[in-house]
């Protein structure tokens, strides 16, 4: 089974990846608390609320964010529109009362959070250990094993690699062994609900395995 840091952040190859869903899943299925540094984007329900919702996880678990931004965009150019400036000095790793912490970034991994700075920095200033979610059909190899070697050319651990989408045993397997990193696919969920996720981290497939 999948050995899980005390501490970790989940990014993504992509924005709309699957990375909440991810979350979410380890925050039904663990004693963990939830931090969303930066939430881009109003229009539904906040990334937040859904984790919150979906997990049936106690207020206590949801640590607020640093920054809510209005506009679904890239945070840099929504601070922009909220009139708004974000530094890389505004992060800190929050206090917490459970056994994990899941920090979830907002868009891909080298998207700006400001005009100097991206989430690869942030990920460097926090000194976590990272999940990469990528999606599992075409065109994940190119976009999972570029973002890998920008984590590793900062030194930033990778501990594993979560596909999310259809199984593809294929990429999978490739994945596996470019990276030399366990690689777990999360499949397509009838239903996205706390006992749903909790049945899918305990089949999450693996190479492994």
């Amino acid at each position: 089974m999948i050995e899980i840091p005390k501490q970790f952040f989940v990014t993504g190859t992509d924005t709309e990846i699957g990375k909440t869903v991810v979350s979410a899943m380890f925050m039904s299925a663990l004693d963990a608390s939830y931090w969303k540094p930066i939430q881009s984007g109003l229009e539904e329900e906040t990334d937040s609320q859904f984790i919150k919702r979906v997990s049936e996880a106690d207020e206590s678990r949801i640590i607020p964010e640093r920054w809510v931004l209005n506009a679904p965009m890239s945070p840099h150019a929504s601070a922009d529109i909220d009139g708004v400036q974000i530094s890389i000095d505004d992060f800190e790793l929050p206090k917490y009362d459970s056994r994990h912490l899941i920090v979830e970034g907002a868009g891909g991994l080298v998207v700006p959070i400001n005009w100097e700075h991206t989430m690869l920095d942030l990920i460097e200033k926090l000194q976590l250990p990272v999940l990469l979610v990528a999606r599992s059909g075409l065109g994940t190899l190119n976009h999972t094993l570029l973002s890998l070697k920008a984590l590793q050319d900062r030194g930033i651990r990778v501990f594993a690699i979560m596909m999310s989408g259809p199984y593809h045993d294929s990429n999978r397997e490739t994945l596996r062994r470019f990276s030399g990193i366990p690689v777990y696919e999360l499949g397509q969920l009838p239903k996205i609900d706390k006992k749903a996720l909790q049945v899918a981290f305990s089949q999450l497939v693996s190479l492994e395995a």
